[in-house]
């Protein structure tokens, strides 16, 4: 590099200034014992890190900041660590994601403010990874992101039990008296007992191997576990390249092009993912002006099957997709199959199909091939549409129940989920296994923040009677972790006036997955007379961040992103007050 391309770097207008500007940037942060030879020109590294003690799936982040920053300077360049906020469903009320986009907007202003010239972006639970991943698309600096790792299988009476699918199999083993309080209490500690997040394929692992999939991350590293050895090296092998894409100039807008995401939603269907999925890419997209719909969703995955068989969808967990091959399992099989892109560029500076030339699959039990699938072509994420649902609606047919996904039933309808939850243990409560459980006013603006409640717990009469499933319709989210024939993202929500506010007790909902259709078969006229006398529900916040957030949250079908953040803002230096 010459020195003109070295003076041209972004970090040299407050590193390499003259005068009173340069003597300030460079003489405050030599207090923290940095020599002179650290402002020689050498690429500046920003080591965004989300870790936190309340986001148990990121607390362990500082540890592998630690490696990135061996490999920045193992490279020649200089790391500097800095924090931003975590959003873990685990602990933040009334959900994290209320928080995602005012996380997303905290990693974009950050590393537009400061002297750097590349960023790591390291991430742990659901929400921080599309966060980071829309926060530095937005800044379009060279950026790679290391997610922290899922944790250690459980371990529960010699089984292997899942972070969150089991939590809803442990409550309905309580409700029905098939398990006891004092046997829950101790399953806690067997469900988590590394660092790490879900390791089942929830949100987090899903967004993890979908960071991969678009290319921001670098092979193989989705999937090591939060505390094998292989996470740190992991870590260190990202500090060097990031140094290097800094060099090469590669950009996110270089890889997160249109078959970028086709990949990422068609892995996702190989994977068994989370529904969730389908709001975090459409957000990220729209930060690189890629323009997604919910029916590139349904028509990208409906030719590819699942291949891993994984809790919720299966009855493995991460440790064993990692130690099976991983996500470049997956890929390779997958570009074998023609179904990815696989000349698009990694921020390896390879394409995807090079990436995993030599990906070995080792437990076929785990990763399936494509001649033999864990679940056919056509069984992931569907996309409804109907009178219920004019902008869409989803449904995780691999974790649904195949006698439900056609189906007819009358509606009980509750206004929130506290509803439902303060008559579930009723046991006089008006349900019976043909029930349509309707929650609404959990959408994006309604909650606010789009909760993963639609997966309620079946009402206790009916799983002592023995129903294991039952229909639930809700404006809200899953998480990833859940199972159930349960349809999520149903847009409009019902607090911005979308067909689910005008249903009622009694109404036949009708679902039909293969069809692709869910609607209530209530005549037109019926529902204008009802809309008529709808009146939306009166503002809850009048200031402060969740008053912006309900007054510009975008409807899930968008990626319930605020309407001012889409697009690239880019990186230009800020004007300098000294």
């Amino acid at each position: 590099m010459t020195d003109g391309e070295q003076a041209a770097r972004r970090s040299q207008a407050w590193f390499g200034a003259s005068g009173r500007s340069g003597m300030v940037y460079r003489s405050w942060m030599r207090n923290q014992g940095f020599g002179p030879e650290v402002f020689d020109g050498r690429p500046v590294i920003g080591i965004a890190t989300s870790a936190s003690e309340l986001a148990p799936c990121n607390a362990h982040l500082t540890r592998v900041a630690e490696a990135v920053k061996r490999g920045v300077w193992q490279a020649g360049g200089f790391p500097l660590q800095f924090p931003t906020m975590a959003t873990g469903e685990t602990l933040m009320r009334p959900t994290a994601m209320l928080y995602r986009n005012l996380m997303a907007m905290e990693v974009e202003e950050l590393i537009r403010a400061n002297p750097l010239d590349g960023v790591v972006l390291l991430s742990g639970c659901d929400k921080t990874t599309p966060a980071m991943l829309m926060g530095a698309a937005s800044v379009d600096l060279p950026a790679l992101m290391v997610t922290g790792g899922p944790m250690l299988n459980g371990k529960y009476r010699g089984e292997d039990v899942g972070s969150g699918t089991h939590v809803w199999k442990f409550e309905e083993d309580l409700k029905t008296g098939r398990m006891t309080q004092e046997e829950c209490f101790f399953a806690e500690g067997c469900m988590a007992r590394s660092n790490g997040h879900c390791m089942t394929m929830g949100t987090a692992s899903t967004m993890a191997c979908l960071a991969e999939a678009l290319g921001m991350q670098l092979p193989g590293s989705a999937t090591w576990p939060a505390v094998d050895s292989r996470r740190m090296e992991t870590a260190g092998a990202a500090g060097r390249r990031i140094v290097a894409m800094v060099e090469e100039g590669l950009r996110p807008s270089h890889i997160l092009t249109r078959d970028a995401f086709e990949n990422a939603i068609r892995v996702n269907a190989a994977i068994g993912g989370s529904t969730n999925a389908v709001i975090h890419l459409t957000a990220i997209a729209g930060r690189v002006g890629v323009d997604l719909t919910p029916e590139d969703f349904d028509a990208l995955a409906r030719a590819v099957p699942t291949l891993v068989n994984l809790m919720p969808s299966g009855k493995y967990l991460m440790e064993d997709f990692c130690y099976a091959g991983g996500l470049p399992a997956v890929l390779a099989e997958l570009v074998r199959g023609g179904l990815l892109h696989g000349d698009r560029l990694t921020v390896t500076g390879r394409s995807v199909a090079e990436n995993v030339a030599d990906a070995e699959n080792v437990n076929p039990d785990v990763i399936t091939g494509l001649d033999d699938p864990f679940q056919p072509a056509g069984s992931g994420t569907a996309v409804l549409r109907g009178n219920l649902c004019p902008d869409g609606a989803v449904i995780k047919q691999s974790a649904a129940s195949p006698h439900l996904l056609n189906h007819r039933g009358p509606a009980r309808v509750f206004d929130s989920p506290e509803a439902y939850h303060a008559v579930a243990d009723d046991p006089d409560l008006d349900v019976d296994e043909n029930t349509v459980l309707v929650i609404r006013n959990a959408g994006p603006k309604g909650y606010p923040g789009m909760p993963e409640v639609s997966n309620v717990p079946l009402p206790t009469k009916l799983l002592k009677a023995g129903v294991t499933d039952m229909v639930r319709v809700c404006d809200g989210r899953m998480s990833g972790t859940g199972y159930g024939t349960v349809v999520l993202h149903v847009t409009p929500e019902a607090a911005v006036g979308g067909p689910l506010a005008l249903v009622r007790d009694g109404d036949p909902v009708v679902l039909d997955v293969p069809g692709r259709t869910l609607r209530l078969d209530v005549d037109d006229a019926e529902l204008e007379r009802r809309r008529a006398d709808w009146s939306p529900p009166p503002r809850r916040h009048h200031g402060g961040y969740t008053w912006l957030y309900t007054e510009h949250v975008e409807q899930a079908d968008q990626g319930a992103d605020f309407d001012f953040l889409r697009g690239c803002r880019g990186y230009d230096v800020p004007r300098d007050s000294h």
